[in-house]
This record gives C-alpha cells, structure tokens and sequence, in this order.
C-alpha cells in the first residue's frame, strides 16, 4: 500500500508534522491536568482510587476506625468494653483532633487507649499483625487521622458534568476524526488502521457515557478508565503512526493491478 502522506510536498508535510505534535501534546498536558485536578478530591497527595471514584459516583464511607471498634475485630484485640465505649464516643463527637490526646483524659485518651491496644499491630514497622499496620498505621496523629474520619466526597454536579460533557462530545470527536483519516493515508496495513480507528471511536464514546453511567454505579468509574485509556493508546498510537509515515522513506513498491492503493 502506498503512502499518499509521504508524497505531500515536503512543505505540507511539515505543516502537519506539526499540527500532530501540537495534538500529541496538547493530549499530554490534559492528562496531567486531569490527574492534577482529580488527585486533589480527597484532600490527600496523589491520585487514588477514591479520588476518581469521588468525582464521578461520591465517596461515603465509615471511618475505618470506626468499623473496626463495632465489629468483631473491635472486640477481639480491645476487650475492655468501656475503652470501646470512650473510643466510639471520641469517633461520634466533634472534637476528634481537639481530644486525641487529651490530657484532662490522661491515660483514658485516644492516644493512649491505641498506643497501649492497638499499635503494636497497626505500625508500619510493626512484627506483629501479619502486615497490617503498613496499610492501617494507628501509631501517630496523622496515621490515625486518615482512619478517624468519615469520608465523604460528593460527585461533580450534574450541571458541570452537563456542560463538559457539551464541550467534549463536540469537539473530541473532530479531533480523532482527523488523526483517524490521517491513519488512513498511510501505508500502514488496512487490519491496522481499522483496529486502531474501532478502539478510538468506540472508545471515546464508551469513556463519555462512563460519566454518566458512574452517576449511578461505582462500576463505570472501572469503564471510564478502560475506555479513557484504550481511547489515549488508539489516538496517540494513530497520531504517531502518522508522524512515522510522513518522513520514512518511501517503500518503492507499486501496487499491482489487484492491490489496492
């Protein structure tokens, strides 16, 4: 198969050498924007799981601290029951960072309660525990704080999702449109292009609708990951190859009387 972009002038070919870094990297700068802008949901550094699952369903969830005291395991490791009590009302009340380490408590405050139940397990240099404390640490404020609270994010308002949803579905489209007729001037094999032109298309549509169908499940936040990054790969992919084919030499073969061109 010829390639009907490596017959370009040399002129247009740069022209478009350069429209397919500037789409390259503008891609670039919108992952980092996105990962930027998502990893700050839950007010912790770092994108997580939580943050994407807070954008797009809403985070509600029990402070881990507190699931853990009203249940088996609360009962197993801290027997005494009104250590659990004095613990479960710090958890209910409003002064859990004022009161942790409490000194009109003395040795009943949370820090202590912990330091004297529950550390020499939940440390992240801990030898007992089996591990757990490098997921749970309960040996320092900060450690306890992430287990302390409730967590509550709330999902990006319908109006804003509204909005970008507009913005995206009209003008993302054109954009691999271009990159995906750009594919299809190359010499690259038609199995090719056809698989890197389904996985674009099909996975752009999947990623926007996964905005929505997260609204109402956990589950789509899995499908706008799936479908943002096989989008990415597909478009990026597209857009290399077309970079590639502008400038490799030509291949000197002539298609032949049954070959299509």
């Amino acid at each position: 198969m010829n390639s009907r972009l490596r017959e370009l002038p040399a002129g247009v070919r740069a022209g478009l050498t350069g429209l397919a870094l500037t789409l390259l990297g503008g891609y670039a700068a919108s992952v980092v924007y996105i990962q930027d802008h998502h990893s700050k949901k839950d007010e912790e550094p770092g994108l997580s799981m939580d943050d994407l699952v807070g954008a797009y369903h809403g985070v509600d969830r029990e402070a881990p601290l507190l699931v853990a005291l009203e249940g088996s395991h609360g009962k197993e490791f801290l027997p005494d029951a009104s250590e659990r009590k004095l613990l479960l009302g710090w958890l209910a009340g409003g002064r859990i960072s004022e009161d942790f380490e409490s000194v009109d408590l003395g040795e009943f405050s949370p820090a202590e309660i912990l330091e004297m139940n529950c550390v020499r397990c939940h440390a992240k240099g801990a030898t007992e525990g089996a591990g757990i404390g490098k997921t749970l640490s309960l040996e320092y404020w900060e450690d306890v704080r992430r287990a302390a609270f409730p967590k509550r994010l709330d999902p990006v308002p319908v109006e804003i999702l509204t909005i970008s949803t507009h913005a995206h579905a009209l003008t993302l489209p054109l954009v691999a449109l271009l990159a995906g007729v750009g594919l299809l001037l190359t010499r690259w094999s038609r199995r090719f292009q056809s698989q890197v032109f389904a996985v674009m298309g099909i996975g752009l549509f999947l990623d926007i609708a996964g905005w929505w169908l997260a609204r109402a499940s956990e589950a789509g936040v899995l499908l706008v990951l799936a479908a943002g990054a096989a989008f990415g790969l597909a478009f990026v992919t597209a857009l290399v190859a077309v970079l590639v084919d502008l400038w490799l030499p030509p291949s000197g073969k002539k298609p032949g009387p049954n070959e299509s061109t």
